[in-house]
């Protein structure tokens, strides 16, 4: 059995266009003991580009941006090859011809894992998805076809490390 203390966990949030996603997402990965966030593309950094504390991230993050540590990456590809390297398993959450049920996701985790969301509108690209070990879904019954990335990120977060 591993000892889930030797673990680490990390989120990269690409291309995600709402800062109150942003901050909701810190807020969960603060609550499952994320040990680090990469934010990469276009989403929204804590601080904006002047250094200053966002107060509409802060606000959904309710402060988790202050304990979470984290940093802007402007290159995602180099960022996962450099986490390959370092032995992490890539999980991606997106609906995809390849993804699994996420609830089957317990059986792949290793002691280091990365997980990655993208973009509200267009999910992870298939150039990213590429590289990821495994692609992970939530399955839908109801009408809409998927949940706001911060709900997908929380249940899949929550269902895998806690």
């Amino acid at each position: 059995m591993v000892n889930k203390f030797l673990k680490e966990n990390i989120v990269i949030l690409h291309n995600i266009r709402s800062i109150e996603n942003v901050g909701a997402m810190f807020r969960t990965c603060d609550a499952v003991g994320i040990d680090k966030i990469y934010l990469s593309g276009y989403t929204p950094t804590p601080l904006d580009r002047f250094g200053r504390k966002r107060k509409d991230l802060a606000k959904s993050a309710l402060g988790a941006e202050e304990f979470v540590p984290w940093e802007q990456k402007k290159n995602f590809f180099s960022l996962i090859k450099k986490l390959k390297i370092q032995g992490f398993n890539i999980i991606g959450i997106e609906q995809d011809k390849n993804s699994v049920n996420y609830k089957k996701l317990n059986f792949k985790l290793k002691d280091k894992n990365v997980f990655i969301v993208g973009s509200e509108v267009t999910g992870i690209s298939k150039n990213i998805l590429t590289k990821c070990s495994v692609i992970v879904e939530i399955p839908m019954k109801g009408k809409k076809e998927s949940l706001n990335v911060s709900v997908a990120l929380g249940v899949v977060l929550f269902s895998s490390i806690i």
